[in-house]
């Protein structure tokens, strides 16, 4: 298929890589041109605008920042909705409100488009093999019409329900992990004066009944920052999460509900990013707490 990929910040850059390897012809757009030049030279085509872009494809992905961010690429005379989308297919990735995707939804679908929300969980690496995990949101059939290319970037891709399930459900697959990395923080507060190998720590954990797949699949990378080590360049770093965290308990006060852990974790990490933290991997948040909080 001919794909367009606006939008290529580490995931983004990340998906059409990974289109590019299974054989669609991407085109790319970026607000920062700098970004484009890898896959560039890849062999994606480049356009000027937003709406350039969606003259050239049958199929457009987003994964964006937040709706300020989906605002500006898809508004506005430049914008994606000022192209010709009628009869093609738009994915949205990012993980934003669920009222959010809807008013999108409405947008895109006024201009004659198909439109299916698919956050994803899942960073960099299994982006770029292909293997992030899917949490559709739409219409039965433009779901199935989306799914040969969702296929192509998810290890598994579900519909949740009608747009806006998806984002429900990414934030409901995001919460447990990024307060994990502070109950983990936590933990280690408890048996660091033992002196035991971190490395070894983090996979001993991770055999463990509250051991995450986080732990075995990134306990190594978890173990560099409580050794004092850098485990290397971010790709979910605490800016990101900050925001989740901050959309997280947006939505459950739209819907009349509070969630007392997340607020408590996305303090202590606003109180990370203050101390210079914010463009650091989600890795580094165990080492945190122990270094900086703990102290009653």
């Amino acid at each position: 298929m001919r794909v367009g990929v606006a939008g290529v910040g580490r995931m983004g850059a990340a998906i059409a890589a990974r289109l590019i390897e299974v054989g669609h012809e991407v085109t790319v757009w970026n607000r920062t041109p700098d970004k484009i030049k890898p896959l560039a030279e890849a062999g994606a085509k480049v356009a000027a605008t937003p709406a350039e872009l969606a003259n050239a494809i049958e199929a457009i992905v987003t994964i964006l920042t937040n709706n300020e961010a989906l605002a500006a690429v898809y508004d506005g005379p430049q914008g994606l909705l000022a192209g010709d989308v009628k009869g093609k297919l738009v994915i949205e990735m990012s993980t934003v409100q669920p009222h959010e995707e809807m008013a999108l939804a409405e947008k895109v679908r006024a201009k004659g488009a198909v439109f299916v929300e698919c956050p994803v969980g899942g960073t960099v690496g299994p982006a770029r093999q292909g293997k992030l995990l899917g949490c559709a949101g739409g219409a039965k059939e433009d779901f199935e019409k989306a799914k040969p290319l969702l296929d192509q970037m998810c290890r598994r891709v579900e519909l949740m329900g009608p747009v806006g399930s998806g984002a429900s459900m990414k934030l409901a697959i995001n919460l447990p992990l990024l307060v994990f990395y502070q109950a983990l923080a936590e933990a280690y507060v408890l048996c660091r004066h033992l002196e035991l190998d971190n490395t070894w720590l983090m996979e001993f954990l991770s055999d463990t009944s509250g051991g995450p797949n986080v732990l075995k699949n990134r306990g190594p990378v978890i173990a560099k920052p409580l050794d004092g080590k850098d485990p290397g360049a971010a790709n979910f770093d605490i800016d990101l999460i900050r925001k989740d965290l901050a959309t997280m308990v947006a939505e459950a006060k739209a819907r009349g509900a509070t969630l007392p852990l997340v607020e408590r974790t996305l303090a202590i990490y606003d109180a990370a990013a203050k101390d210079g933290w914010g463009k650091r991997d989600g890795a580094w948040l165990p080492a945190y707490w122990p270094n900086h909080g703990a102290k009653s």
